[in-house]
């Protein structure tokens, strides 16, 4: 009697028990139909949006974004901690530490080092002519922190540009299917502003994208021009001292 109540309760206990795991799988399984539903939708969209221009787009946005990481990765690189860089030069020319103070420069990168050591190379020099070499110096140096900005910018007013251009092939084709169809129909001008809306919106995101990425490198640049500033005139400074 007892094993047979024991096996009606394990019978009971059995779809508790197997139905239980399936839940996850099957919400596995339903957001990667999503992800591969937005993946396919950005295609279908891609493609209906004419292939050509739609590419020119594409390759704004490419070739903007690959000028962006060249600038951050750069401009990450150049970054030191400069008062702490001029601190221990300062005490190093103080002690006379001079070549000591020069193999600093050279084995710190960035254009902080590299304008202390023009200043230190010419240290035997008028204080007029190390004065004008750093800030020759330090204005190529700025120089080299804002190239490639301009690309950026390029590509930014192009992205959009681009989009309208198709926006208005776009209309010239839905123009064009009403003229042979002799009818104002929506399945005769849908094809036309399809493609027309599509590229604007594609051109506009580009933009807006590269127009971030923009922002964040000029204010890198604004902070590493200030800080060579300062450093021009610390390094002037050292030099009049010694």
């Amino acid at each position: 009697m007892n094993a047979r109540k024991q096996i009606v309760d394990t019978a009971k206990n059995m779809p508790d028990t197997i139905s239980a795991p399936q839940t996850e799988p099957l919400q596995e399984l339903s957001d990667t139909e999503e992800e591969q539903g937005i993946h396919q939708s950005l295609k279908v969209k891609f493609i209906e949006g004419n292939a050509g221009f739609m590419s020119l787009v594409a390759l704004a946005l490419v070739l903007g974004l690959a000028f962006c990481i060249e600038r951050i990765i750069y401009l990450s690189l150049s970054e030191i901690n400069a008062k702490r860089f001029m601190a221990d030069l300062d005490a190093k020319i103080n002690a006379g530490d001079i070549e000591g103070a020069k193999q600093q420069c050279r084995n710190t990168r960035g254009p902080v080092a590299s304008i202390c050591y023009q200043g230190l190379a010419r240290i035997n020099e008028s204080i007029d002519n190390i004065e004008r070499s750093i800030v020759s110096y330090g204005t190529v140096q700025s120089a080299n922190l804002e190239k490639g900005c301009s690309w950026i910018t390029l590509f930014i007013v192009m992205a959009p540009s681009l989009g309208f251009l198709g926006t208005v092939i776009g209309m010239v084709m839905a123009f064009d299917q009403i003229e042979q169809a002799g009818d104002i129909s929506a399945p005769v001008v849908a094809s036309g502003m399809k493609v027309a809306l599509i590229t604007t919106i594609f051109g506009i995101i580009v933009a807006l994208v590269l127009q971030v990425f923009y922002n964040y490198i000029l204010s890198k640049n604004r902070t590493s021009c200030s800080t060579n500033g300062r450093v021009v005139n610390n390094t002037t400074r050292l030099d009049y001292e010694t």
